[in-house]
């Protein structure tokens, strides 16, 4: 497929219901140390092709994809299964789900594919140091024009959904002082962060065509912000939350995204001009969520008036909930107002405090098939 050409980059969206799918990026331990292991090659052939599992950049990652399905509930049902059948193949490696390892190096091994031969060429020694797992959530929201006016819209909650999924404290065996680190990780490598609106699909395609001409990003997976409609699947993909570690936090992560996204379209059906707000008053609250997660402020993208970030994201929970209950994931939309009431990256400074980060990163393990 040439996504560069408009024409298909509209066919790619074409038809269907809203769908949610789910990405984890899940990482595998020594049972003994509890540090990373860079073996997921290992895994992968006990795994023996599963479709669902593929390895990531860093040897210790593995990342499992579900199917599109109707309903966040489906989806979570996917990823339980998922999870399940990499616990098993991997034993005796322990795999577990946090934004960062707590207290492995801060380089690690890369994986020897040669799909990464390009990211390992070009990025060279800040390469090793993408030791990330986020959680990516896809959308499906029918129509180009539709899709990309959702996008250029869903830009500016970034920093409400980075904070409720905020679960990276921890990095290379130290307290970070952000709610998530990943970010700052990740931004080593180009095309991270809040991402560009862009003028519709001629936009996108203009986007993708400059990267391949360039050189610098030759293939459309490589547009890596944290919120791009992904040219392949026909998706919004939100790349911004920190993986989570429970199957539950992760729906209720996805019930807000996939109720977000449904709400915009039916404001655009609705004949509603979305606003559009620059990238760099999105990115203020960006690094707010970040650094303070729902401890912190996040700035109304309009007046710049600050609200506290745990009180915005309770109300736009609140707002989806008619949404929610169309979409049939009223539960796990309930479930995200308790994760705004204490997410990931305060639970784990919470264990640490009583036992330190072999104690945090134990926790993660012991929880990787908890359903809560």
């Amino acid at each position: 497929m040439d996504f560069t050409d408009t024409r298909q980059l509209r066919s790619a969206f074409d038809g269907g219901s809203p769908t949610v799918g789910v990405e984890e990026e899940l990482m595998l331990l020594d049972p003994a140390t509890l540090d990373l292991a860079p073996r997921v090659s290992e895994v992968l052939r006990s795994l023996e092709g599963d479709p669902r599992f593929k390895g990531e950049l860093p040897a210790a990652q593995i990342e499992s994809i579900t199917s599109p399905s109707e309903t966040v509930e489906g989806a979570s049902a996917q990823v339980l299964g998922a999870r399940e059948a990499l616990a098993a193949a991997a034993a005796p490696l322990l795999p577990a789900g946090a934004g960062t390892h707590p207290f492995a190096a801060a380089e690690g091994e890369l994986s020897a594919d040669d799909r990464y031969a390009f990211t390992r060429r070009e990025y060279g020694p800040v390469a090793p140091r993408q030791l990330v797992f986020g959680l990516h959530v896809h959308v499906k929201i029918a129509g180009a024009d539709r899709a990309l006016g959702v996008y250029n819209a869903l830009r500016s909650y970034l920093p409400e959904l980075a904070a409720l999924a905020a679960n990276a404290p921890f990095h290379a065996g130290a307290d970070t002082g952000f709610a998530s680190i990943r970010p700052q990780l990740a931004e080593l490598l180009p095309r991270q962060g809040v991402p560009p609106a862009l003028e519709g699909v001629d936009g996108l395609a203009e986007a993708l065509r400059f990267g391949r001409e360039a050189g610098t990003f030759p293939e459309a997976r490589m547009w890596w912000w944290e919120l791009r409609p992904h040219a392949v699947l026909g998706t919004l993909e939100l790349r911004v939350p920190d993986q989570q570690t429970t199957v539950a936090d992760g729906a209720a992560v996805a019930a807000v995204a996939q109720s977000l996204a449904v709400a915009l379209a039916q404001r655009h059906d609705g004949g509603e001009r979305l606003p559009v707000h620059p990238s760099w008053k999105i990115a203020e609250s960006r690094w707010s969520a970040a650094r303070r997660g729902l401890e912190g402020s996040l700035a109304d993208l309009d007046s710049g008036a600050p609200v506290q970030a745990r009180r915005r994201v309770l109300e736009l929970i609140e707002s989806l909930r008619p949404t929610a209950a169309q979409l049939g994931c009223s539960g796990e939309l309930e479930s995200a107002a308790a994760l705004a009431a204490k997410n990931g990256s305060e639970r784990q400074r919470e264990v640490a405090a009583r036992g330190g980060l072999r104690a945090v990163t134990e926790e993660l393990a012991a929880r990787f098939l908890s359903p809560a």
